[in-house]
């Protein structure tokens, strides 16, 4: 192999190895963000009305958060906040899992999601179809945010010198692709 390719190989190795390092840091730095009470917080599929995989964990929002969250599906389905924060947690203890999922397996994220519609349909008394607008209008505002806070990021780290932009482009793009980070949902 010449010593070009060799070059080449190991830079490209390199920028995949930063992407990957920035890719995990921007998500631990997503855990540690508290969110804005804004109607962009999603219900995600286990119940909890997080993202996904998100900021306060995938098994139920928890402390502040939660009001937030189920703040802002009520303003979506134009009912009353504690009555979406009781129907998310009644759905949530009667939909916790008894043991861990086996290795290598995860919960059907899309099953989960319409049993937590139907169960949100069912107890505030809204058409099923209303729920599951309002959840994926939530899921695609939390997404918007979360692709707009990862190009702050990157953007601030070719501003910084830390990255290239061809570098911070293929971050991007490995995000949305779902090869790193939590992109692609």
């Amino acid at each position: 192999m010449t010593r070009t390719k060799k070059m080449t190989l190991g830079l490209s190795a390199a920028a995949l190895a930063l992407g990957a390092g920035i890719g995990v840091a921007g998500m631990a730095s997503a855990t540690t963000t508290t969110p804005t009470p804004s109607a962009s917080s999603s219900a995600s599929a286990d119940g909890s009305t997080g993202t996904g995989q998100e900021h306060m964990g995938r098994h139920g929002a928890r402390g502040g958060q939660g009001m937030e969250q189920a703040s802002a599906l009520a303003a979506k389905l134009g009912v009353d906040e504690a009555k979406v924060a009781d129907a998310l947690k009644s759905f949530r203890d009667a939909n916790k899992p008894t043991t861990p999922p086996a290795e290598g397996q995860k919960p059907d994220p899309a099953a989960r999601e319409a049993a937590l519609a139907k169960s949100l349909a069912q107890s505030l008394g809204i058409d099923e179809a209303k729920v599951t607008a309002a959840l994926q209008e939530i899921r695609s505002e939390e997404q918007a945010e979360r692709a707009a806070a990862l190009k702050t990021r990157l953007d601030k780290a070719v501003t910084d010198g830390k990255l290239t932009q061809a570098e911070a482009d293929a971050v991007t793009k490995a995000v949305q692709n779902g090869v790193i980070g939590g992109g692609g949902r």
